[in-house]
């Protein structure tokens, strides 16, 4: 008997289960590979997201910058909120750092100033800037300030001290069951040659 080309067996080694299998695997890799470059652009954009979300809600403390106008609010004189003052310094800062008070007495609606003093204990210029942070959180958007020494660069000559000012109000639409509020501020040495 003549075999025919029909009878000839298969000579691609590859069965069809194998190409399937391949076919899939490369599905699997292009997947994966579009998965890693999302959650690494992702990861970029979380910090610029953050940060936007912190300052329209205040969530994690964050204040909401200058107060573009000084509005009039009216004044709560029936309601008081301690305001608390905290300076923190990194442990090997060359700085001292401390607010002229530890805590105020304020009424919603009112300005008060207060100051931060700080030294530069080193034999060199200096530059810094403070980070302010409100708590609790939910107080952050209520805790207005026009002026403030954490809105700039402060820069001190080798051994100079500055009395840095802080002026604010507390919004009267803050919770009443907030009675106390903290603002804290960390100083930090910024180098100048990289901008940061």
């Amino acid at each position: 008997m003549n075999k025919t080309v029909e009878d000839a067996p298969n000579s691609d080694p590859v069965s069809p289960d194998t190409d399937r299998l391949r076919q899939a695997n490369r599905r699997l890799v292009r997947r994966m590979l579009f998965i890693t470059v999302a959650m690494f652009g992702f990861g970029f954009a979380m910090v610029p997201i953050y940060d936007v979300l912190c300052q329209v809600t205040g969530l994690n403390g964050k204040t909401g910058g200058r107060v573009v106008a000084a509005e009039p609010m009216k004044i709560d004189e029936l309601r008081t909120v301690t305001v608390e003052f905290v300076a923190n310094l990194n442990v090997t800062a060359p700085w001292e750092f401390s607010p002229q008070v530890d805590r105020m007495t304020v009424h919603p609606g009112q300005f008060y100033q207060t100051h931060f003093h700080a030294r530069n204990l080193t034999n060199q210029p200096l530059v810094g800037q403070a980070i302010p942070s409100v708590s609790p959180g939910l107080a952050a958007s209520h805790f207005q300030k026009i002026e403030c020494f954490c809105f700039n660069r402060q820069q001190f000559q080798a051994g100079e001290s500055k009395e840095m000012p802080v002026t604010f109000r507390i919004d009267p639409d803050l919770p009443p069951d907030v009675r106390t509020v903290t603002l804290s501020y960390t100083f930090f040495r910024l180098d100048e040659a990289s901008g940061s």
